[in-house]
């Protein structure tokens, strides 16, 4: 029997008067917490919500996600994080197709209607029958627009509540893919997914109770990264969690401070954020017990990890894993210093290969190909999508659309997505490559490279590029720096400069709206150069 929830019984058990969260002016300790998520069981439980059952939540960093979170796993319901971004038609979609029978959504704000959102999905979900407002003012009990606000339901249930217990193979939580390639699907993660996944991320952190360390989560905890690497493998081991609610670096620097944060874990443009606040004579010596940087979800750039150390003296460890995998399948082996590129080697119980389109395996050293991964973090499936489950799973094994190489001491490196691969004149060029070239230009900060139709070449390489601040590189610059460290078919023809690069709310870059203009055409000199 096993409960991903036992995760928090535990330490509230252990460390009652540890804090648990910060968030603003407010601190929990463990057992406030855990009296707050047995409040959340009791009031399911009251609703006719039983074992199995799925509960969706759309809250953004508050300590009302932890909260709803583990009470729905305490009642023995299966938790459905949604994105707090989405809107109407897309929370619809996701209450209908996870089949729903409660949802708990915060009010939102004039920036981000989530609650508006919310309600009007609702009333569009018949098998959801009940709705409860997550109030921006905890204290909050009047409803809003009629829909009952959790303090009110909250307000005379019982802090205690005894933890239903499951089965290790029954399904802990479903999370949705990013929906990049098509409609977005239900990845079933089952209690020993999760539960193992927490354990797994603390034996590489080397984090346990004696260590106390303290997390900033900037990461949003309905996303895989931020709910098993912080969230769930932070409180494992009593840590204390610092929220914030929407990312801004100079914040996020202030709070590391403030709170002797230990832990930071963050996607690459969260790193490229905070190296910009930081030159902007922001004092990073107040960030000297940061002894942990861990970076996911896409590839980080060489050049950041340089650029990290040197300026906060701690070395960024990377590594690699999908909503499907739970998330963490590699990461970078503690007692040995990070490679750059690399996102390191399979974790403990997890298997790494890399295959061909027909799943045969590719061997040799820096030969590449996809990452498919076998081990106790892999889904059982994608919800009531059997024919998408056996597209991508067999024997066990899982394979997810990201090329990678890997060297002949077993590291592995991601190349590029699988979709996002370029095809010029017949030669692959994969847009990582590119970027990570991008990047050592002394004027650029942040670029991403896609393809666009091309009449002869099939497709073109175009680069987006944000300039750092006081600089007026040019179009021919970028080009001219490209072609000559890089080959004839890769360099990119046509760079197109913003401001901001679009992101989705996890801070991966959104190159799908990166989308081609009708200027896109190579100038005629630099077609006929490259052939």
């Amino acid at each position: 029997m096993l409960n991903l929830a036992t995760i928090l019984d535990d330490s509230a058990r252990r460390y009652p008067r540890r804090a648990a969260l910060v968030c603003g002016d407010r601190r929990l300790s463990y057992a406030q917490l855990a009296a707050l998520a047995n409040r959340v069981a009791n009031l399911l439980v009251s609703r006719g919500i039983e074992p199995g059952d799925k509960v969706a939540v759309s809250c953004p960093n508050l300590p009302e996600f932890p909260a709803v979170y583990y009470g729905i796993l305490k009642a023995g319901a299966v938790v459905v994080p949604l994105n707090a971004l989405l809107k109407e038609r897309e929370i619809a979609h996701h209450l209908a197709d996870s089949q729903a029978r409660a949802y708990f959504a915060f009010e939102g704000t004039p920036a981000l209607p989530t609650g508006a959102h919310g309600r009007a999905a609702f009333a569009r979900t018949p098998g959801c029958r009940d709705l409860f407002v997550i109030t921006a003012e905890p204290t909050e009990i009047s409803p809003i627009d009629g829909a009952e606000t959790l303090t009110r339901a909250l307000s005379s249930l019982p802090a205690e509540f005894e933890t239903v217990a499951r089965e290790a193979t029954d399904t802990a939580v479903i999370l949705y893919t990013s929906g990049t390639t098509g409609t977005p699907k239900g990845a079933e993660l089952t209690h020993a997914n999760m539960v193992l996944n927490a354990l797994t991320a603390n034996r590489l952190f080397g984090s346990s109770p004696a260590e106390h360390d303290t997390h900033l989560v900037a990461l949003p905890l309905f996303h895989s990264f931020g709910q098993s690497i912080n969230m769930n493998a932070g409180f494992s081991v009593g840590a204390t969690l610092v929220l914030l609610p929407r990312f801004d670096a100079r914040a996020a620097l202030e709070l590391i401070a403030a709170e002797d944060v230990t832990v930071f874990a963050g996607v690459p443009t969260m790193y490229w954020g905070l190296l910009d606040a930081a030159g902007q004579h922001v004092d990073v010596r107040r960030a000297h017990n940061l002894r942990l940087a861990i970076s996911g979800g896409a590839a980080l750039p060489v050049e950041i990890h340089g650029r990290f150390e040197q300026r906060f003296g701690v070395l960024i460890r990377e590594g690699y894993g999908l909503s499907e995998t739970s998330p963490l399948a590699v990461f970078s082996p503690a007692g040995q210093r990070p490679r750059p590129g690399s996102i390191g080697v399979p974790v403990w119980g997890v298997e790494v290969d890399l295959v061909d389109a027909r799943w045969n395996p590719v061997t040799g050293a820096d030969q590449v190909g996809e990452i498919a991964i076998r081990g106790h973090n892999v889904m059982k499936g994608y919800f009531n999508q059997p024919a998408a489950t056996t597209e991508v799973v067999r024997n066990g094994w899982f394979r997810t659309g990201d090329l990678a190489r890997r060297d002949d001491d077993g590291f592995y490196y991601i190349v590029d997505r699988a979709k996002d691969l370029i095809i010029r004149g017949g030669f692959n060029v994969y847009p990582r490559e590119v970027e990570e070239v991008l990047l050592t230009h002394p004027d650029v900060s942040l670029a991403a490279v896609v393809g666009i139709p091309h009449p002869s070449h099939g497709e073109e390489v175009k680069a987006f590029v944000v300039r750092k601040p006081g600089t007026a590189v040019t179009a021919e610059d970028v080009v001219a720096w490209c072609r000559r460290n890089m080959a004839a078919h890769k360099y990119p023809r046509l760079v197109e400069f913003r401001e901001t690069l679009p992101m989705t709310a996890t801070g991966k870059v959104l190159k799908r709206e990166l989308a081609p203009t009708p200027s896109d055409r190579p100038p005629t000199a630099a077609r006929d150069a490259a052939g």
